[in-house]
C-alpha cells in the first residue's frame, strides 16, 4: 500500500497483520479519489473504520486539513500511528480507539462537522446507512459533505435516503463503493442535481 498522490505521494504504508483487516487496494483507492476529488481545499475528514488509516491519509495528502481516525482494534491504532508518521501528517491527525457508535457520540459532543467521511467497515457490518443517519441527526456534516461507503458488492444501499443522495456507485470485483452527498433538510427541495466533481 502506498500514498497515491499529493504531498505524501509514494510513501509506503504498513498493513495491519492478520486477516481481520481488509485494506482498500490502491486500485480502489485511486478510483475513489478520482470520483470525489481528486484534490481538496482544506476541510475535515472522518475515517471511522480506519484500519491502516490509508483513506484518511490519502485525503490529507490531497489537501484535507485535518483527519480524525477511529478504530476499535489496538493493533490498528498502532499501525495508524506509524502510517501517519510515515506520511508526515504531524498535528493534522487525531487518533482514537473506540467503536463507531461511541466515537460518534463523543465527536458530536465536541460539535465537530465533517466535509468528508469514510465508512469502510468489515463487510459483515451492513448498517452504514444507520450511521449516516446518526451523523446527520447529530449535525456532524457540513452542507454538501461527501460520504464514501465501501462494502461487499452483494450489499446494495439505497440510492436516496433522507438527507443523502447517492452520486456514484461502482464495483471492483467483490468490493463496491457507494458515494453520497449530504444536504440539509432546508436546501433539499431547491437544489439542482450536480456531480461530485463540480
Amino acid at each position: 500500500m502506498r500514498v497515491i498522490a499529493g504531498v505524501a505521494r509514494g510513501r509506503t504504508l504498513k498493513a495491519v497483520p492478520g486477516m481481520n483487516t481488509r485494506p482498500t487496494t490502491d486500485k480502489v483507492k485511486e478510483a475513489i479519489f478520482s470520483m470525489i476529488g481528486p484534490y481538496f481545499d482544506g476541510g475535515t475528514a472522518l475515517d471511522l473504520f480506519a484500519g491502516t488509516g490509508g483513506l484518511g491519509i490519502e485525503a490529507w495528502s490531497r489537501g484535507t486539513e485535518r483527519v480524525i481516525f477511529i478504530d476499535r482494534e489496538k493493533i490498528s491504532i498502532d499501525i495508524i500511528r506509524q502510517n501517519i508518521q510515515t506520511a508526515g501528517m504531524g498535528g493534522a491527525a487525531e487518533i482514537y480507539r473506540n467503536d463507531a457508535e461511541r466515537a460518534l457520540k463523543a465527536l458530536a459532543k465536541r460539535e465537530l462537522k465533517f466535509d468528508l467521511v469514510f465508512l469502510d467497515p468489515p463487510y459483515k457490518l451492513t448498517t452504514m446507512d444507520e450511521l449516516m443517519g446518526e451523523l446527520a441527526a447529530n449535525g456532524m456534516l457540513e452542507e454538501a459533505a461527501v460520504i464514501v461507503v465501501e462494502h461487499d458488492q452483494a450489499v446494495r444501499y439505497p440510492e436516496a435516503m433522507e438527507r443523502f443522495d447517492q452520486i456514484k456507485y461502482a464495483k471492483y470485483g467483490d468490493t463496491a463503493v457507494s458515494i453520497y452527498r449530504y444536504h440539509s433538510q432546508d436546501s433539499h427541495d431547491d437544489r439542482s442535481d450536480t456531480d461530485v466533481n463540480e
